[in-house]
């Protein structure tokens, strides 16, 4: 989780607001958060992104990125685990396949 938005924006605010300081840094701190969270992001299907990649990525780090998180989410591996647990990981191994199968159809191109 990333927090130094948060932090910027609440020292950004209580700077530019002086009259009410209070005020400012919580607009700072709001402002902030919604930066950390990534709002403000144009492109929110990276498939990179999902496979902890970027797009100068080779191609043997991506299939190692792939097999690695397969590894881990695969529900086939988390026999006798939590019905919750089994849920996320299906959906996380979900993810990880489409975000493998964009990047593949990107690369061909």
């Amino acid at each position: 989780m990333r927090w130094y938005g948060k932090l910027l924006g609440f020292i950004a605010g209580a700077l530019l607001f002086r009259p009410n300081p209070l005020f400012g840094a919580v607009l700072g701190l709001l402002i902030g958060h919604a930066f950390d969270a990534d709002w403000f992001r144009l492109n929110k299907e990276n498939p990179y992104r999902e496979l902890g990649l970027t797009s100068s990525a080779t191609e043997a780090e991506i299939d190692l990125a792939y097999r690695r998180l397969m590894s881990q989410y695969h529900p086939d591996k988390l026999v006798g685990a939590a019905p919750e647990l089994l849920k996320q990981a299906e959906a996380k191994s979900r993810r990880v396949n489409a975000a493998y199968d964009r990047i593949k159809t990107l690369r061909k191109r």
